[in-house]
């Protein structure tokens, strides 16, 4: 039976619906996009988001959910992730195995589709981030985690100590994705996850090509 303090969480943590499924979206706020490396489609502090990381993420949880996200919706939440995985180590906040797993669950709300994310090592990444980002921003307000009695109120107060904390922290956004303004991404990106970068078409040409080459087909 779920206690009231986990549906609290749920709700908390609920952001985006999907066909029925939900995925939590911590809103954080960062530094002004100023320029990406090469090959790179969003920059946070010292970690690098790449194209090949968000066309690898799209496929993956666009599989496990039955339906795509946006690109803007996966570029959001890998550096939401990134964010506040920095903040909580510079305040030494440690989140533990026993804690991500739950909070994993509490996120998608239903045992079919989660077994579907872990199911596959890009899909099982993003989902472990967006929870544990969850978790981060809950202890950064002074909670104990997604099961604690004033879950709400902590989340509340981490975003705002996320905030900022972020201010340091340098978010740069690849144009062709749209700049990072007041915590979220804001552009024109409007691809569907399920479509792919030249970068990502060419890599999976290749390795059906290879896969070919080595399971030739009989000659009828």
């Amino acid at each position: 039976m779920i206690s009231q303090e986990e549906s609290s969480v749920k709700r908390s943590l609920v952001r985006t619906k999907v066909t029925g499924v939900a995925l939590a979206s911590v809103l954080l706020l960062g530094g002004c996009a100023a320029g990406t490396h090469p090959g790179a489609a969003a920059v946070v502090g010292k970690t690098e988001i790449t194209v090949g990381d968000i066309d690898d993420t799209s496929r993956a949880v666009a599989t496990a959910l039955g339906q795509s996200l946006t690109t803007t919706q996966i570029l959001g939440e890998l550096v939401n992730s990134a964010l506040v995985e920095q903040i909580t180590a510079q305040r030494s906040i440690t989140i533990t195995e026993a804690e991500i797993v739950p909070a994993m669950k509490a996120v998608l709300n239903d045992d079919a589709v989660y077994d579907k994310f872990v199911q596959d090592p890009d899909s099982n990444t993003f989902l472990r981030g967006v929870a544990t980002a969850a978790i981060g921003t809950i202890k950064l307000g002074g909670g104990t985690g997604i099961k604690d009695p004033n879950v709400q109120a902590a989340q509340t107060a981490g975003n705002a100590i996320v905030k900022d904390a972020s201010k340091n922290i340098t978010v740069d956004i690849a144009p062709r994705f749209g700049k990072w303004t007041d915590g979220a991404i804001n552009g024109t990106a409007s691809g569907s996850l399920s479509e792919e970068s030249a970068q990502a078409k060419a890599k999976r040409e290749a390795a059906e090509q290879a896969q070919q080459q080595q399971n030739p087909q009989p000659q009828g």
